[in-house]
């Protein structure tokens, strides 16, 4: 197994869900940029002689390239969403682990009044 390096630090679990974000993307992307290139065909083949004129293979084409941009544009979006959600996550999870290191410092000084996560789940395996 190769290496991570000091951008890789995603996890299977991450990695599918983000790419489980994608494919929704890509999904929903492609059939609302269809069903814009619907319209636009629908309108131009009511307007314009030209449309008319082109093969059904060249009607088609169009139509494909219309849903796989919309895929590709939608699916990017998703995806740096969850990016950001994930960076979010983790820089959320950080800072909670440094402040439950400061509230255990403070305990451990036996400073008065610090009521922390680290006591309240000592008390609670106490209990148990």
């Amino acid at each position: 197994m190769p290496s991570k390096s000091a951008h890789g630090k995603m996890d299977q679990q991450e990695t599918d869900a983000a790419a489980w974000q994608a494919a929704r993307g890509a999904v929903t992307g492609a059939a609302r940029w269809g069903i814009y290139s619907a319209v636009a065909a629908g309108i131009a083949y009511v307007y314009s002689p030209v449309y008319r004129g082109l093969t059904i293979q060249f009607k088609v084409f169009l139509q494909m390239s219309g849903m796989i941009f919309g895929g590709v544009v939608e699916a990017d979006e998703r995806l740096r969403i969850y990016g950001d959600y994930s960076r979010r996550q983790k820089i959320m999870a950080r800072d909670a682990a440094v402040w439950r290191k400061y509230e255990e410092e403070f305990e451990s000084l036996g400073i008065p009044g610090v009521a922390s996560e680290a006591r309240a789940k000592k008390e609670r395996q106490q209990e148990e």
